[in-house]
């Protein structure tokens, strides 16, 4: 999964740190690179589990506010009575995956579970010597050569026979393509090593193929300019999703967008052994941070606009709903907190 980071990387890391949660309640092996944050301190950060009575107390409670507030909105628009009710979250009482509470860390115990490995690249560049391989910068060559070594030493290797019992590798890498990565595609539209990055995901993609693991990055994609670069990396990734966050944006205080904390794109979603692109009903997705739950929803816009809202709102809106519609297709990922 190729995630594009938000501005201020506030609500990608948190999506980060909830695929690194699924894998430590599943039972999965981990493996945690960072140029950014130290991953002892990124586990330390994950969301704990939030139990099936309190996520049915958490879902309970919302339903019951919001089959209130359709109950008035019903005695003053009649006229939509007859019309068929429309779902902002299709899954809500269907449990998928494991979901996780953002107020509370999750206990040292239970990280200490599973078995986990980490790269820091500052640790990893003071304990040996600056090396150039696969021609592509030393941040990268070194990572690879972790990566090959975990998969073909820890048993994740699909490719040779093994005789103990086979687990999953979740693989994070945090803010890919960073300068703190020694990779220049951020500084400038015309970097001097432009391809390390996609050799790199080249490279990654191939060990991925033939191994039992799945691996999540993170990339700044809004300090990217190079359109090139961003088309080739789009093409190495499965799976592509971008958040735009609505802090320090026109949307924040946008009467439009009140329930919501910014946008979520699908631009890219494997499509195995077929030639054409996913076809969804679902185009338009928001997400949300509540209390508890951090949220992906259908993105309702209101029906019509109050006297408050001034001309430039509802052209807004109308410029919003275009822009969102656009596309060859989205995931209709509803209501499912972010499920790995």
């Amino acid at each position: 999964v190729f995630t594009e980071e938000d501005k201020y990387g506030l609500y990608s890391n948190l999506l980060f740190k909830y695929f690194l949660a699924e894998g430590v309640v599943c039972g999965h092996d981990l493996f945690v690179a960072s140029a950014k944050e130290h991953p002892d301190n990124i586990l330390k950060e994950l969301p704990a589990p939030l139990l099936d009575d309190s996520y049915g107390k958490e879902l309970g409670d919302e339903g019951a506010a919001k089959s209130e507030d359709f109950q008035d909105s019903m005695k003053i628009a009649w006229r939509y009575q007859n019309l068929p009710k429309m779902e902002a979250s299709p899954t809500t009482h269907t449990k998928f995956g494991h979901y996780y509470d953002i107020s509370k860390k999750m206990s040292p115990e239970l990280c200490q579970s599973v078995k986990w490995h980490s790269f820091y690249l500052h640790e990893e560049l003071s304990s040996e010597p600056a090396m150039r391989a696969w021609n592509m910068n030393s941040g990268y060559a070194k990572l690879l050569q972790s990566l090959q070594r975990i998969i073909s030493q820890e048993g994740f290797d699909g490719s040779d026979p093994q005789k103990k019992q086979r687990n999953v590798l979740r693989i994070g890498i945090q803010s890919l393509g960073s300068i703190l990565w020694g990779d220049d595609v951020c500084c400038s539209d015309c970097p001097e090593d432009p391809h390390s990055l996609t050799k790199f995901l080249y490279v990654l993609r191939g060990l991925l193929r033939k191994s039992l693991s799945a691996c999540i990055i993170t990339v700044p994609t809004h300090l990217i300019q190079n359109k090139a670069i961003m088309e080739r990396v789009t093409n190495l990734s499965d799976m592509v999703v971008g958040l735009e966050s609505f802090i320090g944006s026109e949307r924040e205080t946008n009467p439009l967008y009140k329930d919501y904390h910014g946008l979520v794109h699908v631009h890219q979603i494997p499509r195995l052994n077929s030639l054409i692109c996913d076809v969804s009903d679902t185009k338009d997705l928001a997400f949300r941070l509540k209390r508890k739950l951090f949220t992906i929803e259908r993105l309702h816009l209101p029906p019509d606009l109050s006297d408050t809202v001034s001309r430039a709102s509802k052209q807004d809106l109308a410029g919003s709903a275009k822009l969102l519609s656009s596309g060859c297709g989205a995931v209709a990922i509803g209501k499912r907190h972010l499920d790995f």
